[in-house]
C-alpha cells in the first residue's frame, strides 16, 4: 500500500487529464477492540484500512455536475480507473444544486508529509488491568472497549491541502446481578485516565438500587435525565438542524405560515447548545470533509473551514445549518456543523437533584431511538438498563421498562432544571456521535407511553 498522500497526488495527476475539477479524500485509519464478557476477557483485535474518494465535477451549459466514488482498495494501479469512472458518473448526473466555487489553497499544511499515526491493543492497558480488579467481585461484568485512528488527506486540483487526524475511543461495561443490569459508558481520545473504578462503583450502586423493584403504568413522570440521555436526544435535534428543510415548511424548525424558528425562545433556562471543532478534548476535523451533499453539507465546501456555531444560545434558537448555496439562496449565514455537540446551562449536581425530587424516576440510559414525525420531531424509543424510582430525595428501588415519546425541543421547553455540563457518551448514538457535552435535565412530565416487556 502505498502511502496516503502519494494516493493523493495520483488521483489527482490523472484527474488532469480527463479535464474535470477533482477532489480527493483519503482517510487511514487504525482500529483496535478490547471485549469482555462474564468477567473475563475474550477478544481482541487491530485492523487498518484504507477509503479513497474522488469527486469529480464537470461543468456544462447547465452547470457543474457532481460524480462521487469511494473504494476500500489499496491496489494503486485501481486509482486511475477510479478517477475515470468519478468523471463519468459526473458527465451522466443532473446539474448540482449546491454549486460553488471550490475552495482554494496554495500551501500544504506542516504535518502534510509526516506519517500516519496508529494505535493497538496497548491502548487498552489501564483499563484493563481496572476491569481486572473489577473481575474479582460478585457482579459480571460484559463490554467493549474500542480505539480508532483516522487521519484524513483533503486535495483538490484547485491546489488545495488539508490533513487532520481524528482519535476517538469509547467504553461500554453493562453489570449484572441477579436479574439486574446497568450500563455506563464513557468517550476518550486516547484511553488516557479513564475513569473505569468510579465507572464500576457506579455500576454497582445501581444495581444496590435495584434490590427492590416496583411495576408503575405508563404516564407522565417528573424525570431526572442524566447527561448520556439527554446527549441520545439532543445529537438527534443536532442531526435535523437543516435550514432549507426548515425554510421549505419539512422540519420541527419550520415556523408556521413560511419561514424558520430562528429567534424563538424555547426555555427560560439560560441552555446553549453549540458546536465547536476546537473545544477542549472534544476536537474534532475543524474543515469540511464529505464524499457526499445533503442538506448539511455540500462537496463544494470541502476544505472550509468549520467554526464554533451556536445552534441554540441563552434558551433561543440562533441558527440552522446552511452550506454555503443554500446560504446564498436564503440569505442565511453560513453555518456547518462540527462532529461534536456541546450544551451548557446548569450548575446542580445529579446528587442534588435526586435530594431535591420528592417523587420521580431516573433515566439513565435510552435505546432503539426513531423518529415518528419530522414535522414535531417526536420520537419513540425504549428504557434500558435502569430505570429508578425516587422519593422523597432518595433513589429507593428499580421500576419497569418502558417505550417513551418525546421530542427533543419539548423537552427543551418543558424542563425546569439543567444540572452541570459533563462529558458524556450517548448510549443509542454512541457509534456515531462519540463527542458530547451535556447537563442533566429536569423533566416534570416526561411521557412514558407505554410499558415495555423489555430486560
Amino acid at each position: 500500500m502505498i502511502p496516503a498522500q502519494q494516493a493523493v497526488d495520483t488521483a489527482l495527476a490523472a484527474a488532469s487529464r480527463n479535464g474535470a475539477q477533482t477532489i480527493v479524500l483519503v482517510t487511514d485509519r487504525a482500529e483496535a477492540s478490547l471485549r469482555w464478557a462474564g468477567n473475563s476477557m475474550t477478544t481482541n483485535g487491530v485492523s487498518t484500512s484504507r477509503t479513497t474518494t474522488v469527486i469529480s465535477i464537470v461543468t456544462d451549459d447547465e452547470g457543474p455536475r457532481v460524480g462521487t466514488l469511494s473504494s476500500a482498495e489499496v491496489d494503486p494501479e485501481l486509482i486511475t480507473d477510479l478517477v475515470a469512472a468519478s468523471a463519468e458518473v459526473a458527465a451522466a448526473a443532473p446539474a448540482a444544486r449546491d454549486a460553488a466555487p471550490l475552495v482554494t489553497g496554495s500551501d500544504a499544511p506542516d504535518d502534510w508529509d509526516a506519517a500516519v499515526p496508529g494505535t493497538g491493543a496497548e491502548v487498552f492497558g489501564d483499563l484493563a488491568r481496572s476491569l481486572a480488579r473489577g473481575f474479582a467481585g460478585a457482579d459480571q461484568l460484559y463490554g467493549f472497549a474500542r480505539h480508532e485512528v483516522a487521519t484524513t488527506f483533503l486535495a483538490s486540483s484547485t491546489g488545495l491541502r488539508r490533513r487532520f487526524t481524528q482519535p476517538t475511543g469509547t467504553v461500554e461495561i453493562n453489570a449484572k446481578r441477579g436479574d439486574a443490569s446497568a450500563w455506563a459508558g464513557e468517550s476518550t481520545p486516547d484511553f488516557v485516565d479513564v475513569p473505569t473504578d468510579s465507572l464500576l462503583e457506579q455500576l454497582s450502586t445501581r444495581l444496590g438500587w435495584a434490590a427492590r423493584t416496583v411495576e408503575l403504568p405508563a404516564g407522565r413522570y417528573e424525570t431526572l435525565m442524566p447527561p448520556s440521555t439527554v446527549a441520545d436526544m439532543m445529537i438527534y435535534l443536532g442531526w435535523t438542524m437543516s435550514g432549507r428543510g426548515a425554510q421549505e415548511g419539512r422540519t420541527a424548525l419550520s415556523a408556521p405560515g413560511g419561514g424558520t424558528r430562528v429567534g424563538e425562545r424555547l426555555t427560560d433556562l439560560p441552555l446553549t447548545l453549540y458546536s465547536d471543532p476546537h473545544a477542549f478534548e472534544l476536537e474534532c476535523t475543524p474543515f469540511v470533509a464529505t464524499g457526499t451533499s445533503s442538506e448539511t453539507a455540500s462537496v463544494f465546501d470541502n476544505g472550509m473551514d468549520i467554526g464554533c456555531v451556536d445552534w441554540i444560545r441563552g434558551g433561543v434558537i440562533n441558527a440552522l445549518a446552511y452550506p454555503r448555496a443554500a446560504a446564498a439562496e436564503f440569505g442565511a449565514p453560513v453555518a456547518v456543523a462540527a462532529d461534536n455537540l456541546l450544551m451548557t446551562g446548569g450548575t446542580a449536581s445529579m446528587a442534588e437533584m435526586i435530594a431535591s425530587t420528592e417523587r420521580g424516576l431516573l433515566l439513565t440510559t435510552l435505546w432503539y431511538i426513531r423518529e415518528v414525525d419530522p414535522t414535531t420531531l417526536l420520537l419513540t424509543g425504549l428504557t434500558r438498563d435502569g430505570v429508578y424510582l425516587v422519593e422523597d430525595g432518595a433513589v429507593t428501588a428499580a421500576v419497569n421498562n418502558f417505550r417513551f415519546n418525546e421530542s427533543p425541543l419539548d423537552l427543551l421547553r418543558r424542563a425546569t432544571q439543567a444540572g452541570a455540563a459533563e462529558t458524556t457518551l450517548p448510549r443509542e448514538w454512541g457509534d456515531w456521535a462519540t463527542r458530547a457535552v451535556m447537563p442533566s435535565l429536569r423533566i416534570p412530565d416526561f411521557h412514558m407511553s407505554s410499558v415495555s416487556q423489555a430486560q
